[in-house]
């Protein structure tokens, strides 16, 4: 979804290192750069890369196609499920967004000292982008005083706090239940979801299996597996706009 408003793919190694190419010359994939040990044993490592993407977040507007979810949902009743960390579903005007893989927009205790989490509206990283390494001052926690990291599952990672996720995630479940048990028709528009972390996939099957139809929406991987559904092998914003002109 993001890719459209000119964020980076970062599926595969060389996509991410077109993307980043100081990450090339120092061997590491996007699965080794989103490793929560950096901020323990590499600060300034870990937030030049993550300094980085919350910079160049704010700076993108999200493209024309979130514009379209947002003119349906206020048409029908809708939520969104997005593995996504930008908070630009939230930024186009859908807020009722389930992020279950977490937020760049918010952080957390690096040793968790019962700070709750807490927005980065504040927090400005300086990153050289030749090292793409962070300069001090690093955020800290406002209660300890220690590091604070992003709000977001990484790879590997034990210490995530997960409380602002879980709870969008069950005011998300407990609105599917609400439809089912109403008897109502369901449309799962899933977009860009991959196989690699398939979370949002299995979700949207599993949301569309009992009582609705999925549309996929994915240049690579359309596959549909159950057959109440229909693969379309484009990119987002155009098949957005495709699919609103055929709506009455």
């Amino acid at each position: 979804m993001g890719v459209d408003s000119g964020l980076p793919d970062f599926r595969g190694p060389e996509g991410f290192w077109r993307a980043y190419p100081p990450y090339r010359e120092l061997d590491l994939d996007f699965t080794e750069i989103a490793d929560p040990s950096h901020f323990a044993t590499d600060p300034e490592l870990a937030w030049g890369f993550y300094g980085h993407r919350l910079a160049l977040y704010r700076a993108t507007t999200p493209h024309s196609g979130f514009g379209v979810l947002a003119r349906w949902a206020r048409r029908w009743p809708t939520r969104v499920f997005t593995s996504n960390v930008d908070g630009h579903f939230q930024r186009a005007g859908l807020p009722d967004t389930a992020e279950c893989h977490g937020s760049i927009h918010f952080l957390q205790c690096l040793v968790d000292c019962g700070q709750p989490v807490w927005p980065a509206d504040d927090v400005h990283v300086e990153v050289d982008e030749e090292t793409m390494r962070a300069a001090p001052p690093l955020p800290t926690c406002p209660t300890c005083g220690s590091l604070a990291r992003p709000n977001i599952l990484m790879f590997g990672d034990v210490e995530w706090i997960a409380d602002r996720s879980a709870e969008q995630v069950r005011e998300h479940t407990a609105w599917l239940r609400g439809l089912r048990d109403a008897g109502a028709r369901l449309a799962v528009v899933e977009i860009g979801a991959g196989t690699a972390i398939p979370t949002v996939r299995r979700e949207a099957e599993v949301a569309s299996a009992a009582s609705g139809a999925l549309v996929r929406i994915n240049p690579t991987e359309p596959g549909v597996r159950h057959g109440r559904g229909v693969g379309i092998p484009a990119p987002a914003a155009a098949t957005l706009h495709a699919l609103d002109t055929l709506l009455p």
